[in-house]
C-alpha cells in the first residue's frame, strides 16, 4: 500500500476517475448498490482506501469548520470579529444553516460511506493477504471513529445519530437517528475493535506509510469513546493498551512535540497528515495558518481565528514551561520566516497568539508553508490524539472510579518541570488536561460539558491580556448546549425523519 502522503494528490484524483468510471465512490445515498464495474482487483482496493483520506484536505474537516465547536470554550475567543463564528460561541442559533458546520456531519457520513463500501467488498478481491487486511483495518477505524466524531458532537441521551446498515441496497430512504448516543458508542466499539484486529501496530509501518492508522490508534479512541460514555473501567484498559504496548513515551521537551521533525515520533497517536507543498495549495489541516496572526504580519496570510485568553494563561503554575511554549503574549520572542521578532497583534481580540502551531512559520522562505496562503496547509501534522492524553484518560478514568492516580498525573507534571503531588482530585486532572492538551482537537469545550462545569465556566467574562473584557459571559443551557445542532439541510432533505436536537 504504497501512498507517501506527499503525493495523496495521486489518490485524490483517483477519486475523481473512479467516481466517473462506476460511481461506487461518488456521494450517493448510504448502502447504494454497486455498478460492479470495480472492486475487482488489489488497485481498486488501494484506489479505495486511499479515498478515505481525501476529506482530510477540506477546510472545515479538521481545520477550521469544526474548531468553531470547539473555540466554544474558555481558553479561546473568535480572534477577530466574525459574526458566524461569534454566534457559535455564543449558544445563537442564527449559526444553523450558515458555512462552517453545516457541511461535517454530511462529509463524516461520506467517509462512513467509503469505508463501508472497502469493508463490503475488498474481502471478495483476490489480493495479498496482508495488505487486504491492512486495508480492512483502515476501513474500520475510519467509519469508528466517524461515528465517535458525529455521536459526541451530535447525540446525547435522547437521540444518536443515524447508523448506516453496510449490508443494506436501500438507496433512497433516509434513516431516523439512533435511540441515544449510547448506541452509537456501542458501534463504535465493535467497529475499532474490528480496526485493531486487523491493523499492525506503528512500528511495522515503513515512513511512506505514515500517516495511516496503526492498533494503538483504534485502542486510543476506545479509550477516549469509553471516557465519554462513562465506562470507566473501559476506558482505563484501552488506555493500558496503549500503555502497555511499548509503542509509546512522552518526548522529553514539550516544545518539541509540535515540531514538523516529531510528526511521527514516540508521542504521536493518530494526527491529520498534513504537507505544505504539491500542487501549490498543500494536503491536510489549514489549522496552523487558521491560529496565526490576521495577515500573518504582513509576510503570510494568517487567518487570525482561536486567539488564547488571559484565563488559560492564568491556569498555568509559575514554572510550568508548557505556558511559553503554548501561548504567544506580548513581548515574547519568537522565529519567524527566518527572522527574529517580538510578538505583538493589532487585531487579536484577547491580545495573544497560539505558540502551539508557529513552528513551521519559522523557517526562511516559507518553505514549510503552503504556497497557497488562502489555503495555510503546513507540513506539521495536527495532533488528534497523542500519547500525552492517553496517558490523562488513564488518570481520569482512574479517579472516577475511586482509584488513585499520581503515578499519571506526576508524569505529564514531571515534563511540564513542576513538582509532584500527592493524592491528587479530578480537580487536578482538570487542571493537567486544560495545560497540556489547550488549543488542540483534545476538544476543551467537550470536556466542560462532560464534566457538568460548562454552565459556571461560561457565565464568567473572558479576558484580554491587559485585563479588559475579551469576551463577555455568556448564557449556556445545560439541557439544550450540551449538544450542537444537526444541520439544517439534514433535516430538511430528510423530510423530517432525522429529528432537531431538542432546543435547538
Amino acid at each position: 500500500m504504497k501512498l507517501n502522503f506527499k503525493n495523496i494528490f495521486v489518490a485524490i484524483a483517483s477519486v475523481g476517475m473512479l467516481s466517473a468510471c462506476s460511481n461506487q465512490l461518488d456521494i450517493v445515498p448510504e448502502g447504494a448498490p454497486g455498478s460492479g464495474n470495480f472492486w475487482k482487483n488489489e488497485n481498486d482496493a488501494v484506489t479505495a482506501v486511499n479515498a478515505l483520506y481525501e476529506r482530510f484536505d477540506d477546510e472545515n474537516f479538521y481545520g477550521r469548520g469544526f474548531w468553531w465547536f470547539i473555540n466554544a470554550s474558555d481558553d479561546m475567543v473568535t480572534g477577530r470579529v466574525k459574526a458566524e463564528g461569534d454566534n457559535i460561541k455564543n449558544f445563537n442559533r442564527d449559526f444553523m444553516g450558515k458555512d462552517y458546520t453545516e457541511g461535517q456531519w454530511k462529509m463524516r457520513y461520506i467517509v462512513i460511506k467509503r469505508a463501508n463500501d472497502i469493508i463490503k467488498n475488498v474481502p471478495g478481491i483476490k489480493m495479498d493477504e496482508k495488505l487486504k487486511n491492512r486495508i480492512l483495518g483502515e476501513a474500520y477505524f475510519f467509519s469508528g471513529l466517524m461515528y465517535f466524531e458525529l455521536g459526541s458532537t451530535y447525540g446525547d441521551a435522547r437521540a444518536g445519530v443515524p447508523i448506516i446498515n453496510r449490508d443494506s441496497v436501500v438507496a433512497d430512504k433516509p434513516i431516523p437517528r439512533s435511540a441515544n448516543v449510547n448506541v452509537v458508542y456501542d458501534y463504535v466499539e465493535a467497529e475499532l475493535l474490528q480496526a485493531a484486529a486487523h491493523l499492525p501496530y506503528f512500528s511495522e509501518y515503513t515512513p511512506d506509510e505514515y500517516g495511516r492508522p496503526h492498533k494503538t490508534a483504534a485502542y486510543a479512541w476506545l479509550s477516549k469513546m469509553f471516557l465519554y460514555k462513562k465506562d470507566y473501567a473501559k476506558a482505563e484498559q484501552f488506555a493500558d493498551s496503549v500503555i502497555l504496548s511499548g509503542q509509546h513515551k512522552l518526548l522529553d521537551n514539550f516544545a518539541d512535540v509540535f515540531t514538523i521533525a516529531n510528526n511521527y515520533s514516540k508521542e504521536y497517536v493518530w494526527s491529520v497528515a498534513s504537507f505544505a507543498k504539491g500542487n501549490g495549495n498543500g494536503f491536510g489541516s489549514i489549522l496552523p495558518g487558521v491560529m496565526l496572526e490576521n495577515k500573518g504580519w504582513g509576510l503570510y496570510n494568517g487567518w487570525g481565528y482561536y486567539m488564547p485568553t488571559k484565563e488559560l494563561y492564568d491556569e498555568y503554575e509559575a514554572k510550568d514551561i508548557r505556558r511559553e511554549a503554548t501561548i504567544l503574549k506580548p513581548g515574547d520572542a519568537f522565529t519567524y520566516f527566518g527572522e527574529e521578532k517580538v510578538y505583538e497583534s493589532s487585531n487579536s481580540l484577547s491580545g495573544y497568539q497560539f505558540r502551539k502551531y508557529m513552528e513551521p512559520f519559522s523557517y526562511a522562505g516559507g518553505i514549510h508553508a503552503s504556497t497557497n496562503p488562502d489555503h495555510p496547509t503546513t507540513d506539521l501534522a495536527l495532533p488528534l490524539i497523542r500519547y500525552a492524553e492517553v496517558i490523562l484518560i488513564k488518570a481520569e478514568a482512574k479517579l472516577m472510579q475511586g482509584k488513585n492516580a499520581d503515578a499519571e498525573i506526576n508524569m505529564i507534571r514531571e515534563r511540564a518541570k513542576l513538582d509532584p503531588i500527592e493524592n491528587a482530585t479530578m480537580e487536578d486532572l482538570k487542571h493537567e488536561r486544560r495545560c497540556e492538551l489547550a488549543g488542540e482537537w483534545a476538544n476543551r469545550h467537550a470536556d466542560l460539558v462532560r464534566w457538568g462545569d460548562a454552565k459556571a465556566a461560561y457565565a464568567q467574562p473572558l479576558h484580554h491580556y491587559d485585563g479588559s473584557v475579551a469576551w463577555p459571559a455568556r448564557n449556556f443551557d445545560p439541557a439544550v448546549n450540551h449538544v450542537w445542532p444537526v444541520p439544517i439541510s439534514e433535516v430538511e432533505n430528510s423530510a423530517g425523519v432525522v429529528k432537531q436536537n431538542e432546543g435547538w
